[in-house]
């Protein structure tokens, strides 16, 4: 998956906006202007390296004349003592793109991980773990490119990406006297060509009529991996099924070995713990030029 840099760029330039518009006086006050060293980004805990581009971007926007080393590719597992990254330049610019470029990095790291281990969870079954959008606003773009580097899928990147009848939507059309059958087909005739039409059920039943309708995905809501069984069981197999709500990794494997073919999980991007990761100033590198 490659980022589009125009959006990664927009994305920095709002972080570092947000960071340093007012300067860092810390170091301009304290450190000569003129002194030069290196740095290195220490990994601290295991995990699934995500966002190492993203923080060359943001260190190389603070000041071009940076050198920046990426020593690690994305997606790669990392232990604690791997050396990420390696900086040299003027010791300022590098403690103020600092912060910015550590939280990218150990965000993206996180949900990375964190994908990983659900994808390890189900290894050996037909079944894609993916995103949903209960995303970070303004980075979602970043957070489902992590979910890839860990091994996941992407379910919709915004609203225009498919049809997705969820249990608001029901609620609204079935108050205006429309059942199950005629929501489905009406969003059949209706979406733009190519798009997938989908449907939230949460019986058995349900799924069968909206299946009848025509539908191309059908969301499991919530429902307990006998009656997923039962519903891969009961429709076509030109029907995929999409298991949700309430998803772990303890369960997870449960809901795979049910047959579903799609599962997926929004702790993947909203509940995520950050990668622990440091960057390192070397002493022994500092020169006044």
């Amino acid at each position: 998956m490659v980022l589009p840099e125009e959006d990664v760029d927009n994305i920095i330039e709002s972080a570092l906006a947000e960071d340093i518009s007012h300067g860092d006086v810390t170091s301009e006050t304290l450190i000569p202007p003129e002194l030069q060293g290196k740095a290195s980004i220490l990994v601290k805990a295991k995990g699934i390296v995500a966002g190492s581009e993203v923080a060359n971007r943001v260190f190389l926007r603070v000041d071009p004349s940076l050198e920046v080393e990426l020593l690690i590719k994305d997606g790669t597992k990392v232990q604690p003592g791997d050396i990420l990254a390696a900086i040299s330049g003027k010791v300022t610019s590098i403690l103020k793109a600092e912060r910015v470029a550590l939280n990218f990095l150990q965000r993206l790291s996180g949900i990375a991980s964190q994908t990983a281990q659900y994808v390890a969870k189900t290894r050996g079954f037909a079944v894609n773990i993916t995103d949903t959008r209960k995303t970070t606003p303004g980075i979602r773009l970043l957070e489902k490119y992590a979910v890839r580097m860990g091994g996941g899928q992407n379910h919709r990147l915004h609203l225009g990406d498919g049809v997705l009848i969820k249990d608001n939507h029901l609620v609204v059309l079935r108050a205006l006297g429309m059942s199950l059958k005629d929501i489905v087909a009406k969003a059949k005739q209706n979406a733009p060509q190519g798009l997938t039409v989908e449907v939230e059920v949460n019986t058995v039943q349900e799924a069968l009529d909206a299946a009848e309708a025509g539908v191309d995905i059908i969301m499991l809501d919530n429902m307990n991996p006998d009656e997923m069984r039962r519903v891969v069981g009961l429709l076509p197999s030109q029907v995929k099924t999409e298991a949700s709500g309430g998803i772990t990794l303890d369960n997870v494997q449960a809901a795979a070995k049910a047959g579903v073919n799609i599962i997926s999980i929004g702790a993947l991007t909203h509940s995520a713990k950050a990668l622990d990761m440091s960057l390192e100033l070397e002493p022994q590198t500092l020169e006044l030029f």
